[in-house]
């Protein structure tokens, strides 16, 4: 192994700790409404929403990391900091979750959410670019399926864009893109054969 690059397991762990603590951090700000009854547990229920749709989104990219991170296995530093600006982008979901309900899902508040699901895809985006050029380097050939999530990633970042001046026209509207754009990438799918002849797992999610 090179001396510049370093075992993908060990760049895998680290973001499991890392998003560990971002869907840590969105747990604890979930709070016990101050009114009892019904009543109380209706008033949270945009907050508990809003928590669903970000805890939906980090899960799906922990998928997706790990069927990145299963098809390499060495990584570089352009990885290494790809990963990183993935990871810190994500970090600010929590805050931005949080923000978006202190201010009641006004237009400027849905604009920043929408705008760090953005960020965070454009991130995960160049991280997928820097494995596949790591792949390249390595004298791997990428497969189409691989060629064809990228392209579907691209148009997932069209949406996060187009949700962003949506949400000065109906703020519901924009969430509704990025509630979209996130669950086009819930379905995985298994069984994919790769040259080698065994069978691995493929997200295909982002």
């Amino acid at each position: 192994m090179p001396t510049e690059m370093m075992k993908s397991t060990r760049l895998e762990a680290f973001s499991d700790g890392v998003i560990a603590v971002i869907i840590t951090i969105m747990v604890l700000e979930l709070h016990v409404p101050e009114a009892h009854g019904l009543s109380g547990f209706i008033s949270i229920l945009p907050r508990l929403g809003i928590y669903a749709l970000s805890f939906l989104m980090i899960a799906i990219y922990w998928v997706n990391h790990h069927a990145i991170c299963a098809r390499i296995e060495v990584v570089n530093y352009r990885v290494l900091w790809a990963n990183l600006f993935w990871l810190f982008c994500a970090s600010f979901v929590p805050f931005f979750t949080d923000y978006i309900e202190e201010h009641h899902f006004d237009s400027f508040a849905t604009a920043l959410y929408a705008a760090i699901m953005l960020l965070t895809g454009f991130a995960f985006f160049l991280l997928r670019a820097s494995v596949d050029h790591l792949r390249q380097d390595l004298g791997e050939q990428i497969p189409k399926t691989d060629v064809s999530e990228a392209i579907k990633h691209g148009t997932s970042i069209a949406l996060y864009v187009a949700a962003i001046p949506m949400a000065y026209y109906k703020p519901i509207f924009s969430l509704v893109l990025v509630l979209i754009t996130t669950l086009i990438w819930i379905a995985p799918k298994f069984g994919t054969k790769h040259p080698d002849g065994g069978i691995h797992y493929v997200s295909r999610c982002d």
